[in-house]
């Protein structure tokens, strides 16, 4: 389990990972402010034993507005969204939650780079605060045991993430840091 503060707005997130037979489970609860409006997301993510998403519900509140998005994708790489094809995801295998660092666990489990290696990954995006899908091209680059170099947008967005043994991200700089790290700082 982890807890993270969010750092480029007022707000936090709690995520944890269970296995469950034959299937891991990442769950979690953000909490932040934007556009000065309360936001609260709690979001279930199913993956199978090799870390591809299977099943994800998201749901909560932005602002006033009751939000609920429930995807899922089969065995061949097809995603629907509340019950609707989305061609334009085919074939990812990793859901990116927008508005979480979370789901950079999931790439980061499944690719188990060695030190120095790099990949190319194509995550189904969902964007905040509309929670609409899309492509978000990516590559992670293992520089040590605990470091990764993350690009998006064809090398616009880079961070060097700092993970825990378990793979959660815990300094996303700017963005998210573990509170447990701010509290022995």
């Amino acid at each position: 389990m982890i807890l993270w503060r969010r750092l480029d707005l007022p707000g936090h997130e709690a995520a944890e990972i269970t296995q469950q037979r034959n299937r891991w489970n990442l769950a979690g609860t953000a909490l932040f402010a934007y556009r000065q409006q309360p936001c609260r997301l709690d979001y279930e993510i199913e993956c199978d034993m090799l870390w591809g998403t299977r099943d994800v519900m998201v749901r909560g509140q932005i602002g006033e507005a009751p939000v609920s998005l429930a995807l899922s994708r089969d065995g061949e790489g097809a995603w629907c969204a509340n019950g609707t094809a989305q061609p334009a995801v085919q074939g990812c295998i990793d859901i990116d939650l927008g508005f979480s660092p979370s789901t950079n666990l999931l790439p980061i489990r499944r690719l188990k780079l060695p030190i120095g290696a790099r990949a190319q990954v194509r995550a189904a995006w969902v964007r905040f605060p509309e929670l609409t899908l899309e492509v978000l091209e990516q590559s992670y680059t293992r520089l040590t045991e605990l470091t990764y170099k993350y690009e998006s947008a064809g090398g616009e967005f880079t961070r060097e993430l700092t993970v825990n043994a378990h793979g959660f991200v815990v300094d996303y700089p700017g963005v998210w840091r573990d509170e447990s790290l701010a509290a022995s700082d």
